[in-house]
């Protein structure tokens, strides 16, 4: 009796170890600003000399940029900013459309006593990019979409193609979700398998909650939260921006290398991936047509077979252009 008790001890030290033990190894400092009574906002700095640059998460916090970000710190100031609603910024109940979320940006930027810095956008944070350049290009001296550039408006059949039934697809397009109960590290390592790039552990104890096993437990963002970022959706006014763009596209690789990827066998397999190619690759088009369209001088960078978070897929791309970009005299 005695041993077991002692092992059922050991080992729930053993388990508070492995939680407590954990710290976030960015070199990153963290505040917090107040952007209206009672909202705060999780601001990273990750240090850098030179322009400033602030990057925008999505659907993710600014701890998404933890790896990419200390790589960009060599050639600029870095900041990143966790948007309302998720991770440890504040969760109101109101507040999560474009405008406002452009608002809390520069208060953000006011706090911080920047002058017209430049910022970056992944995913829904090109929703911020659109708004604030089109309204506020003089507070700003560039923007720099990272698979972001969109008009989130628009549905399937505003591209003149209709994507695959997902069932036809190969399996390795269909495992979405990891088996559970699953650690952290393992969730990573199921990323870097099925997708190719794994979020840094930062960014999923910032959306995940901790098992008391230390394990991952529950997703943390309230799905209210992005019901409404999707309300207000506004289609982007291009044309009203007054400064230098710089937007990277993640493009689909070529047909050849997916039906080798995803190791699509079948007929129906085969026919549904040639049917998703040419679905994301109209997306893709339109996208970069609209914004060429609407901001002649912008910089676009196609990056065939790039992911989603084509910061963490094509980093070395991204620093490329990024610094070509940062060496261009501000406005």
């Amino acid at each position: 009796m005695r041993t077991a008790v002692a092992s059922l001890i050991c080992l729930g030290a053993l388990l508070c170890t492995a939680q407590t033990t954990w710290h976030d190894p960015s070199p990153h400092t963290l505040r917090f600003v107040e952007v209206q009574p009672g909202v705060k906002l999780e601001v990273l700095d990750w240090g850098g000399h030179g322009r400033d640059v602030v990057l925008l998460a999505g659907y993710l916090t600014a701890h998404a940029y933890d790896d990419f970000a200390v790589k960009l710190s060599h050639l600029c100031h870095v900041y990143g900013i966790t948007r309302r609603g998720f991770g440890a910024s504040s969760r109101p109940d109101s507040g999560y459309d474009a405008e406002r979320s452009g608002q809390d940006i520069l208060q953000v930027i006011d706090a911080l006593k920047l002058s017209k810095p430049v910022l970056a956008g992944h995913s829904f944070g090109g929703q911020d990019l659109n708004w604030l350049g089109a309204k506020h290009s003089d507070r700003l001296s560039g923007l720099i979409y990272l698979n972001s550039a969109e008009d989130a408006t628009l549905n399937a059949g505003d591209y003149g193609v209709r994507p695959p039934e997902g069932e036809s697809l190969p399996a390795a397009l269909r495992e979405t979700h990891p088996p559970q109960p699953i650690s952290f590290q393992a969730y990573r390592e199921w990323q870097l398998r099925v997708h190719g790039v794994a979020f840094p552990e930062s960014e999923l104890r910032q959306l995940y909650a901790v098992e008391p096993d230390g394990a991952m437990g529950r997703h943390l963002v309230p799905g209210r939260v992005r019901d409404a970022m999707f309300q207000r959706i506004q289609k982007p006014d291009y044309a009203a921006i007054r400064i230098p763009v710089l937007a990277f596209f993640a493009t689909p690789a070529i047909i050849s290398d997916q039906m080798k990827l995803y190791d699509a066998k079948r007929n129906d397999e085969r026919t549904a991936l040639r049917q998703k190619y040419v679905s994301d690759l109209a997306i893709v088009n339109r996208h970069m047509y609209d914004l060429k369209k609407g901001v002649p001088s912008a910089r676009l960078i196609a990056l065939p077979g790039a992911n989603f978070y084509i910061f963490l897929s094509n980093e070395t791309d991204l620093l490329r252009e990024i610094e070509l970009f940062l060496k261009s005299p501000p406005n």
